[in-house]
């Protein structure tokens, strides 16, 4: 740590992100982007306003809300747009979270949710998964306290039906239940239509996954009214144009061609159940996945040592260090050809490793 950094920060663990090595061309499977790329009506939207960087953007974001709002089948005041949807995550655990109101999430998760944590000093309550990853919804309802929550659940994939979100969000009636629905585009139930009915609840949603935005920034947080006003108040107090220009003809232009993404996330559904079915025939375990990613191990090879001989192979997947998973890697879905490219690599270290 540098000799200035203020000593409540001297313990606080980052958050790591996946590799974005540039030494070379790699089949990238690490970090949950679309193999697609956006619409050419986007592209053509963000050319237009590149134009207009002399100005500032709208700090309210008033057409981007508007069309999210329709899309959502919520009010305006419903929606907050963000940079990313970790920056609403940000947003959250500082509006909400202090000393007296601890925040809940699973041990097993979104590893920004313990950072930002730790960032604003918020008492955290790790919740263990079941021994098969899976979330048992019992565990989180009556708490009284605040409570994240991946649905579908990352790294492991496994969704949530809303019924039990409800259950949760209902018995927790003073304390904010935040969904963090990244994945929920591949295969998933939204709750968003849940907070006519609860003013406690919080969805966030990015369009990096399934609208092929990462490089752009751009998530929304979708609430009651009166959670959007407590947020907007704190990014107001940190960065009133904190989603720019291009982003936001980006996200409108993304939302006129629905279609387009929809069928790019049935063909990476098709594509997820194509690579578990393979990767099973192989001996691999793989959990049940409603998301753009499959988690899988093999017993005759460690997760740390298939992503480091993948890697050498120039295939990228994601390999955790954290003792539960550590058998474990994460693999997102691409397309059919990239699978295949991951396929016959796998399958020859598998034959090598027999060979041995």
């Amino acid at each position: 740590m540098g000799t200035f950094l203020s000593k409540k920060f001297l313990d606080l663990h980052a958050y790591t992100p996946g590799e974005q090595p540039q030494d070379m061309a790699y089949t990238k499977l690490n970090t949950n982007e679309s193999p697609f790329a956006p619409s050419p009506l986007v592209e053509e939207k963000v050319r237009e306003e590149a134009g207009r960087l002399n100005l500032y953007c709208d700090p309210e974001c008033r057409l981007l809300r508007q069309r999210a709002a329709s899309l959502y089948g919520v009010a305006a005041a419903n929606i907050l747009p963000v940079n990313g949807s970790d920056e609403l995550l940000y947003f959250a655990f500082m509006a909400f979270g202090d000393a007296e109101h601890p925040v809940a999430y699973p041990d097993i998760s979104y590893g920004f949710y313990s950072v930002y944590a730790a960032v604003n000093q918020i008492p955290s309550h790790v919740i263990p998964l079941r021994e098969d990853f899976s979330l048992d919804y019992r565990d989180y309802c009556g708490l009284h306290e605040n409570i994240v929550i991946a649905n579908p659940n990352a790294p492991t994939g496994i969704l949530l039906p809303v019924w039990q979100i409800e259950e949760i969000v209902r018995s927790n009636p003073h304390n904010v239940v935040l969904i963090d629905e990244a994945y929920i585009d591949f295969g998933g139930q939204s709750c968003v239509p849940l907070i006519h009915k609860y003013d406690n609840l919080l969805v966030a949603q990015t369009f990096s996954k399934s609208r092929s935005l990462a490089g752009a920034r751009l998530g929304f947080g979708i609430a009651s009214s009166q959670l959007v006003g407590d947020l907007s108040t704190i990014k107001y107090s940190v960065d009133p144009y904190h989603v720019n220009r291009m982003t936001q003809a980006a996200g409108i232009a993304a939302m006129d061609t629905d279609a387009y993404y929809k069928d790019n996330c049935r063909s990476i559904m098709e594509n997820r159940a194509y690579t578990t079915r393979r990767l099973e025939e192989m001996g691999f375990c793989v959990l049940p996945s409603s998301a753009n990613f499959i988690f899988a191990r093999h017993p005759r090879m460690s997760g740390e040592a298939l992503y480091l001989r993948l890697k050498e192979k120039a295939i990228l997947v994601r390999h955790f260090k954290t003792a539960r998973i550590a058998d474990f890697v994460r693999i997102t879905i691409g397309t059919k050809e990239q699978m295949d490219i991951l396929l016959q690599a796998v399958s020859q270290l598998l034959d090598d490793s027999d060979g041995q």
